[in-house]
């Protein structure tokens, strides 16, 4: 099957033309595709000295886009992404492409422990892994990880959802267990960015706690709406018996409460059946 290569990349001139080179070295009939997002240094050149076939934003869109538009502009069977800083070895995608040949839709490269930038990253992604394991179900040892391959008409389906920011990796990932897909993950060690990192702490910190509600709406939105309806609704009947014995009548707190109770689950209900309708029409 044939394969396309999808490497994101922004102001990384310093590393990009390594990262092609050893690609081409590893799978020299597969086609590279650089998608650079906006770039301000010789990312654009340097790529395309090392022979990459490089497709150009004239602005800086984000790395979602730039997987979108790498997707799109691929002609393989199958898609592998991987990151143009460095951190990923190109040498790697074999053991993923072995895994899609096993029967698996989507092989996801799992770095370990010592592979992440930073102690408070570690724990953010320990944090959506471990929602995302409850969610599903399964264990997902790295929900975010950039490196990836999968079947290319599958991934195609599920473009329209994925977001233009860095959290493309949780979506993809939701989106293929939910539709039924079989993911497996593979062991990989992930070597140290070259140049600075694009993620800003605390304004993707913001962002990314978003992705854990993303990541319960996008696989089953009941399963976060309906404890949280629970919640409300026992506080609510808890507060009407401490009101009835304190003060002998029922508060309008108490139906305020009680209300929202049923407000939330029936927008879990509904989110439910949206979240359902969606699927069904990627496929």
């Amino acid at each position: 099957m044939s394969l396309s290569i999808v490497i994101p990349a922004k102001n990384e001139a310093a590393t990009i033309g390594t990262v092609v080179t050893t690609a081409r070295a590893s799978f020299p009939d597969a086609e590279i595709i650089v998608v650079d997002d906006g770039s301000t240094d010789d990312t654009v050149d340097v790529a395309r000295g090392a022979s990459a076939f490089v497709v150009q934003h004239p602005e800086s869109l984000g790395n979602g886009a730039a997987v979108k538009t790498g997707a799109r502009t691929a002609t393989g069977d199958i898609i592998a992404l991987m990151d143009g800083d460095g951190q990923h070895d190109p040498t790697e995608l074999a053991s993923l492409l072995e895994k899609l040949d096993q029967g698996y839709h989507m092989a996801v490269g799992a770095r370990d422990t010592g592979s992440h930038a930073n102690m408070g990253r570690l724990f953010a992604n320990g944090v959506y892994n471990g929602i995302a394991s409850l969610l599903t179900g399964r264990r997902i040892p790295d929900l975010t990880s950039g490196f990836r391959a999968a079947r290319a008409s599958l991934f195609k389906e599920f473009l329209y959802l994925l977001p233009n920011g860095f959290s493309y990796p949780t979506t993809i990932t939701m989106a293929f267990f939910r539709s039924g897909y079989p993911v497996c993950y593979v062991p990989i060690k992930a070597a140290k960015r070259v140049g600075k990192s694009h993620i800003r702490p605390i304004h993707d910190g913001v962002r990314f706690m978003a992705i854990i509600f993303k990541v319960a709406t996008l696989y089953s939105p009941l399963k976060i709406f309906l404890p949280i309806s629970a919640l409300f609704f026992m506080t609510g009947v808890g507060y009407y018996v401490y009101t009835y014995v304190t003060v002998g009548r029922f508060t309008n707190m108490s139906m305020l409460i009680i209300s929202a109770a049923v407000i939330m689950f029936l927008i879990g209900l509904i989110s439910e059946q949206i979240t359902a309708l969606t699927y069904k029409r990627s496929g």
